[in-house]
């Protein structure tokens, strides 16, 4: 980052995300738009407020879309891997579809068994989002916007919504979610969704990337990938990366494949933003990206339900051929009451920080 505080950077952000339009009138046509530093390029779409490729050079100068998707933005309308998406309004899954807020239990729309996954079958990766601005020059950003109403997927309240992608530094991408409900309190959790694969979208598998992620603590899962409301140590366990270890050293011991919540140390000062996790390629590009994030946890998926999907350029992906590291808050926290509220009452703001730093080794 060119030499500001990491606070002072996400007080700018903010503001460029509530900004509103800077020329002409908001714009809902769906589109695809790019922002370009130099060699570093980034597209993204208002359908789903998603990040359709991510291009930067590898250590030789090579480059190569790191970020798996699709031709065009119609494969994109009838996605079922959500790549690349925003998604909400609660991310993650919510046991049996339902949760109780101040004496009220609110039924949901359910898309993964009995139970909703990343906002329900039209959650926000599935709705088209406003262009409030979008802005070229050094620092290359655009800012999406999305009114969520009451009683969508079954959630309660007026909710608006707006995500901004930044090119703030060269190789540095940024992601601020900020989120303001406006008539009822209702849970929050927005995740970005991108599935990585730092040797190329289309280089295979991601099993030999080495991956460190700072956590000592999981939430455990049942068999429908439900949180128990457990919290439990990663020590001696294939869930402790705590020192870095290529994914395939350990993902033998876990059936099915890493889709985990990871507990996240607290920052400091409580509320700012630390480094979540390091994936170093497993190729030969020499690429590495450092996550930064001011969430409590961070979801570690190894793609375990890809099968033969057609992607960019004619190329299908299979298992493990990206990874997604979703910072988040809990999985299905709405029925744990251990776990960090989620929780938001009109007049109170959710923001979620978000930085993708990338270099070469």
């Amino acid at each position: 980052m060119a030499r500001i505080s990491v606070l002072s950077f996400f007080l700018s952000l903010l503001l460029l995300a509530t900004a509103g339009v800077s020329a002409g009138s908001p714009r809902t046509r769906v589109g695809i738009y790019e922002l370009r530093r130099g060699e570093f390029s980034v597209k993204v779409t208002n359908w789903g407020a998603t990040i359709t490729s991510v291009v930067l050079p590898d250590s030789k100068g090579k480059l190569a879309d790191i970020a798996l998707g699709y031709d065009g933005i119609s494969p994109y309308t009838n996605d079922t891997t959500n790549f690349g998406a925003l998604v909400g309004r609660v991310a993650n899954r919510i046991a049996n579809a339902r949760f109780t807020l101040n004496g009220t239990t609110y039924h949901l729309l359910p898309n993964d068994g009995n139970n909703t996954l990343h906002g329900g079958p039209r959650g926000f990766g599935r709705v088209i989002w406003t262009v409030k601005d979008k802005v070229d020059g050094e620092y290359p950003y655009i800012t999406l916007y999305y009114r969520s109403f009451d009683g969508e997927q079954g959630f309660p309240g007026d909710l608006d919504v707006y995500v901004t992608y930044k090119i703030d530094d060269d190789f540095v991408l940024s992601v601020i979610m900020h989120a303001v409900p406006l008539t009822k309190p209702t849970p929050i959790n927005l995740a970005q969704h991108t599935y990585w694969n730092l040797g190329g979208h289309q280089s295979g598998s991601i099993l030999e990337d080495r991956i460190e992620i700072f956590a000592s603590h999981i939430t455990p899962v049942n068999d429908e990938l439900i949180p128990t409301g457990e919290i439990r140590s990663v020590s001696g366990t294939p869930f402790d990366f705590r020192d870095p270890a290529k994914i395939a050293s350990k993902i033998g011991r876990v059936p099915g494949g890493y889709d985990i919540n990871y507990v996240l140390s607290s920052p400091a000062d409580g509320q700012g933003v630390r480094k979540v996790a390091v994936v170093e390629d497993g190729r030969g590009s020499g690429r590495v990206l450092e996550l930064w994030a001011n969430q409590p946890g961070v979801q570690f998926y190894t793609g375990n339900f890809l099968k033969h999907e057609r992607g960019k350029n004619g190329h299908y992906y299979k298992i493990h051929d990206g990874l997604c590291l979703e910072t988040q808050g809990f999985p299905d926290s709405v029925n744990h009451p251990n776990f960090p509220s989620q929780i938001y009452s009109p007049g109170q703001v959710y923001k979620h920080l978000m930085q993708f730093k990338f270099s070469f080794k």
